[in-house]
C-alpha cells in the first residue's frame, strides 16, 4: 500500500489540504480495495487553519515512510516554514520521495530549495512572487501543474486535484484515476499544461520613470492603431531610446504593455458587458475578431468565449421573499 503524507502546517488553507485528502482517500482499484494510505502529519499536534482547530496524531517522522508527501497551501500571513519542516523534506527528496505541492504550497519546496533549477508553478496571483523570492525556480505561471518526476506542483486547490488524479493515473492506470475523478465529482480530462484563468496585471512602474504621461495615453488609445513610433514621439524621445528606457522601467517591451492593455480590457469587456466579439475586438484595439481570439487565447490560455462563460458577471436574482419592488 502507498502512502500519501499531507503535512499540515501553520495557517494551512483547509481547502488545499482536502483535495488531495479526497482523491487518494477515495480511489479504489477494481476489486474495491484502496491502495492509498492517507495520513496527516505535522511539526506540532495543534494546527491553526483558516476557520479549523486541528490536532494531528502524526508528527514529521511520519514523512520517514511516506511514498508521497504533499505541502497545501498557507495564508498570506504565515511566517516562513521552520527549520525542522524544511530539514524534513530535504531528508525525504534524497530519499526518493515524491513531493507535491498545491498552490501556494511551492513556497515552502521553494525555501526547501527542492525547486532550485526546475520548472515549477504556483497560484498565478503569487507566481511572480515566486520568481522574486527564488530566482533558482524557472516559474510557470499559465499551467495547472508541472510533474518534474519526483516533484510537482500545482496552482490553486482545483488544479491540486487534477495534479493528484495525475499521479494516480501515473501510478495506477487511467481507469483507476477515471474511477476517482468520478468519486471526486471532476472531469479527468485536465491536463498540466492547461492555462489557469489569469488577470494579467502590468508590471509595476517607479513614480518619477517619466513614464506615466505615456502609459496613460496608450490606455486612452486602446481602440486605435498604436504603434513604437507613435509611443515615442508621444515620450518626446527616440525610438531606441523609448524602447530601452521602457523596458529598464517596466520588465517588458513597449508593444508587449500595449498587448496586455488589451486583453484586460478584453477581459473586462467580455465580464461586463454583452457585447458581441466583434465589437470587443474593435474596443480593445484588436482589429479583427480572429486576431482578437488568436492574440487572446495566447495571452489568457483560453477562448474569449469560454472566458465569458466562465466570468462573466451576472445580476443577482430578487428573491420570491424580497420581491424587486421597482
Amino acid at each position: 500500500m502507498h502512502t500519501v503524507a499531507i503535512l499540515v502546517l501553520d495557517d494551512v488553507v483547509p481547502f488545499d489540504m482536502a483535495a488531495p485528502f479526497q482523491a487518494f482517500d477515495w480511489t479504489r482499484l477494481p476489486d474495491g480495495r484502496s491502495p492509498y494510505r492517507v495520513r496527516l502529519c505535522a511539526e506540532q499536534p495543534d494546527v491553526r487553519t483558516r476557520g479549523l482547530a486541528l490536532r494531528i496524531d502524526r508528527g514529521l517522522d511520519a514523512l520517514r515512510d511516506a511514498d508521497t508527501i504533499i505541502v497545501p497551501g498557507r495564508s498570506d500571513e504565515s511566517g516562513p516554514p521552520s527549520g525542522r519542516v524544511l530539514d524534513a523534506l530535504r531528508q525525504a527528496a534524497v530519499a526518493g520521495t515524491r513531493i507535491a505541492s498545491v498552490c501556494v504550497g511551492a513556497f515552502v519546496l521553494a525555501e526547501a530549495g527542492l525547486l532550485d533549477g526546475l520548472r515549477a508553478t504556483t497560484h498565478w496571483f503569487a507566481a511572480e512572487e515566486l520568481a522574486r523570492r527564488y530566482p533558482r525556480v524557472e516559474v510557470q505561471p499559465d499551467v495547472l501543474y508541472v510533474d518534474n518526476g519526483q516533484i510537482l506542483t500545482s496552482a490553486g486547490a482545483a488544479a491540486g486535484l487534477d495534479m493528484c488524479l495525475h499521479m494516480i493515473r501515473g501510478d495506477l492506470g487511467s481507469a483507476v484515476a477515471a474511477h476517482a475523478a468520478r468519486m471526486c465529482v471532476v472531469p479527468l480530462e485536465r491536463e498540466g499544461g492547461q492555462a489557469q484563468f489569469i488577470v494579467h496585471e502590468h508590471p509595476p512602474v517607479p513614480r518619477g520613470s517619466g513614464l506615466e504621461p505615456v502609459l496613460e495615453w496608450i490606455e486612452d488609445q486602446l481602440a486605435g492603431e498604436i504603434t513604437l513610433a507613435a509611443m515615442a514621439a508621444h515620450s518626446g524621445m527616440s525610438e531606441r531610446t523609448f524602447s530601452r528606457r521602457f523596458r529598464e522601467q517596466t520588465g517588458t517591451t513597449p508593444l508587449q504593455w500595449v498587448l496586455r492593455a488589451r486583453v484586460r480590457r478584453a477581459q473586462y469587456l467580455l465580464e461586463n458587458s454583452e457585447h458581441p466579439v466583434e465589437r470587443i475586438a474593435r474596443q480593445a484595439g484588436f482589429g479583427s475578431p480572429t486576431a482578437f481570439r488568436e492574440r487572446f487565447r495566447r495571452v489568457v490560455g483560453t477562448t474569449p468565449f469560454a472566458y465569458r462563460a466562465a466570468f462573466r458577471a451576472r445580476p443577482a436574482r430578487p428573491s420570491a421573499a424580497s420581491p424587486d419592488r421597482g
